[in-house]
C-alpha cells in the first residue's frame, strides 16, 4: 500500500484576485521561484499582461508589463533563469529578479509555422526546449547555452496535434515520445519508431496524458478508459496498472516516487480532484478547493494554489517505521524511551533494555536521525534528534558524524525554508543539489548575509564560500546609483578587507561597465597586483595612470606592454611627451630601440637573456623613431 503524506509548506503571501485561473504558471524545481503571466486576451491585444515572479512562499521578487509577443510557455532553467517561449519561436531569458539577459530563436521553420505546443526540459547537457510547430513537426534544442537545433523526423499519418507528448532523455540523447490515438511513437535524430507498452489495458483506444519521472527513468500513461500504466521510460518493463474509474483528460499528471523507493506512484489532477495511484489497485483521493498546478520534485510533488503551497510525497521509510501505530521498530522504541526518561519514568529503562537485547540500539539511533531529516516541523526534528542523542549515550563506538551533519543540515534548511526566504527544500533535495548550488541561489536572490552565515556555519573554504559571496555583493554594490563613489568604495574596502582571494579588478570592471569610471579607479587602488590594474586602466583610457602603475610594479614586461600600447594609440608627439615625463619608461624604450638596431648576431645573443614577452614586443614593432 502506498502511504502518502501531505505537508503544508506555506500560506501564500501573494494576493491574486482570481487565483491561478487563466494564468500561465511555471515553478522551478528544488523549491525555486514561481512565474505568473495572465493569459493574453486576443479580444483586447492592446491590454498588456503583467509578468510576475514570486518566491515559493508567494513573496514578490519582480514584476513588469509584458511588452513582447504572445507567450506559449514559461519555464525555468537549472540555474533559475526564466524562459518565455513566444508564438513565433523566440525565447526570451530573464533572471529571477526580472532582469532581461538575452533572447534566441528556435529557427525559421518554427517562426513561419508558429508554435503549437512547447515543453522545457532538463537534460545531461543543460536546459532544453522542445517545440511542436503548426506543421506538426518537432524541433529540439537540448542546451540553450549552446544552441544546436534538431528537426526530428516526420510522424507518418499524423493529421492533427498528438493527444499528448513528452521529452525523454535516454543514453544522453533527448527523444520525443508522442501518442496519436492508440499508437505510440518515439522520435530520435534519425527515425520515427512505433512502440507498444507491455501489458497496456486492451480497453484503451487512445492515450490522453503522459508524464515522465524527475529522473527520466520512469513513465506513466493515462488512457481514455481511465487506466494509469506505469513502467520504465524505455517501455520495456511494466511496473503497475491501476484503474482510476475516471474517464476524461486530466489537467495535469506528475510522477511521485522517492529516489530509492520500490513502489511506482503517480499523481493525476482533474478539476477539484487529486488522485494518487500506486502499485496496488487502491487509490488515494484529495479534494482541491482552488485551481492548482503540480510541480514534480526529486522526492514528491509540490501543489501550488492561489492560497496554499503543499508537498505531497511518499512517507519516508524511517518516518513510517517510527510513527506508525503500535510500531515495534527500534527507532520507535528509542523515541518512547526518551519520552519516558523526560517524565522520569522507569519505563525508559524497559524500552532501552528491549532494544539492547536485540542489539539494535545503533539502528534505533540511525532511524531517529534519518527521520529527523525528512521532517519539516522544527519541534518534531528536535524530538527525534534528542531521542537519537539519548540513545548515543549508551553506545561506546557510535560514529558521531551522521548526527552532527544532520543537525547542521537541518539548521541550514530551516533557515532557507523560512517564509521570508521561501526555498522549501527537503533534505533529499538539498543533498542532491549540493551546498554550492544553494549558496548560488541565495546570492541570485541578493540574500548575501544569509549566504555568508551559512558558509561560516558549515565552515566552507573561504574561496568557495564567504569570499565568493562578498565578491558577488561588491559587484552588485558598485552598480547602485543612489550612493556616491566615495561611499561605495569605502564600504567595499571595509567589507572585503579580511576576505581572501578577491580580485578588486573584477569588481572595478563591473563598476566601469556600469558607467562609473571614477569608482573603478578608486577600487583599483585596493588591488595589490599591478598586472590586474594596468589592463583595466588602459581599457578606461587612463594611459598616464596605467604607465605610472606599471613603473611602480618594477615589472619591465608590464612597462614594455604599456609603452607599446601607447605607441600604437597616441600620435608621435604625444607619445614622446608622455615618455619624457617618465624617465624609466623612456630609458626602457631606448633600450628596445637600440636592440632593434643592433647587428643580427648581437640581437641573437640578447634573445638568450631577455624575457620572452619583451622580445615579442621588439619583434612586433614595425615603426621606430629615427
Amino acid at each position: 500500500m502506498f502511504l502518502s503524506c501531505y505537508i503544508e509548506l506555506y500560506e501564500m503571501g501573494w494576493n491574486l484576485k482570481d487565483g491561478l485561473r487563466d494564468c500561465l504558471v511555471a515553478a522551478a524545481p528544488y523549491g525555486g521561484p514561481i512565474a505568473l503571466l495572465k493569459a493574453h486576451n486576443r479580444r483586447s491585444p492592446s491590454a498588456r499582461p503583467q509578468l510576475e515572479i514570486f518566491s515559493s512562499s508567494g513573496l514578490p521578487l519582480a514584476s513588469f508589463p509584458w511588452k513582447s509577443g504572445m507567450v506559449k510557455q514559461l519555464g525555468w532553467t537549472v540555474s533559475d533563469d526564466l524562459l518565455c517561449v513566444q508564438e513565433d519561436g523566440t525565447v526570451l531569458v530573464y533572471d529571477l529578479l526580472g532582469g532581461f539577459k538575452r533572447h534566441f530563436s528556435m529557427g525559421n521553420e518554427v517562426s513561419q509555422s508558429q508554435v503549437l505546443e512547447t515543453k522545457i526540459f532538463h537534460s545531461p547537457y543543460g536546459t532544453g526546449v522542445a517545440i511542436l510547430t503548426g506543421a506538426l513537426r518537432f524541433t529540439l534544442a537540448t542546451n540553450i547555452d549552446d544552441i544546436k537545433l534538431r528537426r526530428l523526423p516526420e510522424v507518418p499519418g499524423l493529421q492533427g496535434a498528438p493527444s499528448c507528448w513528452a521529452v525523454l532523455t535516454q543514453d544522453r540523447q533527448s527523444k520525443v515520445l508522442l501518442a496519436s490515438g492508440p499508437h505510440l511513437f518515439i522520435l530520435d535524430n534519425t527515425a520515427c519508431t512505433p512502440v507498444t507498452p507491455p501489458g497496456l489495458s486492451p480497453q484503451a483506444s487512445s492515450i490522453v496524458h503522459m508524464c515522465v519521472s524527475f529522473s527520466y527513468k520512469y513513465l506513466a500513461l493515462l488512457t481514455d478508459s481511465g487506466h494509469v500504466w506505469m513502467g520504465t521510460s524505455n517501455l520495456k518493463e511494466k511496473l503497475s496498472e491501476v484503474d482510476t474509474k475516471i474517464k476524461g483528460s486530466p489537467k495535469q499528471m506528475a510522477w511521485c516516487r522517492r529516489p530509492k523507493s520500490q513502489q511506482p506512484s503517480a499523481v493525476v489532477m482533474w478539476d477539484g480532484l487529486l488522485l494518487v495511484v500506486g502499485e496496488c489497485k487502491e487509490t488515494i483521493q484529495y479534494h482541491l478547493e482552488d485551481d492548482s498546478i503540480l510541480v514534480p520534485e526529486l522526492d514528491g510533488v509540490r501543489i501550488i494554489s492561489g492560497t496554499h503551497h503543499e508537498l505531497l510525497q511518499e512517507v519516508p521509510g524511517a518516518c513510517e517505521e517510527i510513527f506508525k501505530i503500535a510500531s515495534m521498530a527500534p527507532g520507535a522504541l528509542l523515541l518512547e524511551a526518551h519520552k519516558e526518561y523526560e517524565k522520569e519514568s522507569q519505563k525508559a529503562d524497559e524500552y532501552l533494555r528491549e532494544i539492547k537485547e536485540q542489539s539494535l540500539l545503533s539502528e534505533a539511533v540511525r532511524q531517529c536521525v534519518e527521520a529527523a531529516g525528512h521532517e519539516h516541523e522544527p519541534e518534531t526534528q528536535k524530538t527525534l534528534l534528542r531521542a537519537a542523542s539519548f540513545g548515543k549515550c549508551f553506545l561506546s563506538n557510535f560514529p558521531p558524524e551522521q548526527f552532527v551533519s544532520m543537525c547542521k543540515d537541518l539548521r541550514v534548511l530551516n533557515a532557507v525554508r523560512d517564509y521570508t526566504v521561501g526555498i522549501p527544500l527537503s533534505h533529499t533535495q538539498f543533498k542532491q543539489m549540493t551546498l554550492q548550488v544553494l549558496i548560488d541561489r541565495l546570492v541570485y536572490r541578493k540574500l548575501y548575509l544569509l549566504a555568508i552565515e551559512v558558509c561560516r556555519y558549515l565552515k566552507t573554504p573561504e574561496y568557495q564560500g564567504v569570499s565568493r559571496v562578498l565578491k558577488h555583493w561588491a559587484c552588485y554594490k558598485v552598480q547602485q546609483k543612489e550612493e556616491s563613489d566615495e561611499v561605495i568604495a569605502k564600504a567595499v574596502s571595509v567589507k572585503l578587507a579580511d576576505a581572501a582571494g578577491i580580485s578588486y579588478s573584477e569588481i572595478a570592471t563591473k563598476a566601469y561597465e556600469s558607467g562609473r569610471t571614477e569608482l573603478a579607479i578608486k577600487l583599483l587602488e585596493f588591488e595589490p597586483r599591478s598586472g590586474e590594474q594596468v589592463p583595466l586602466l588602459l581599457k578606461m583610457k587612463k594611459s598616464p595612470l596605467a604607465l605610472s602603475k606599471a613603473i611602480e610594479s618594477g615589472d619591465t614586461d608590464l612597462v614594455y606592454t604599456v609603452v607599446m600600447y601607447l605607441k600604437n594609440e597616441l600620435n608621435r608627439g604625444d607619445f614622446f611627451m608622455m615618455l619624457r615625463n617618465q624617465p624609466v619608461a623612456l630609458s626602457l624604450y631606448k633600450q628596445v630601440e637600440a636592440t632593434h638596431l643592433l647587428p643580427e648576431n648581437t640581437h641573437n645573443l640578447l634573445q638568450q637573456t631577455c624575457k620572452p614577452q619583451a622580445l615579442f614586443m621588439m619583434r612586433t614593432c614595425d615603426e621606430w623613431p629615427q
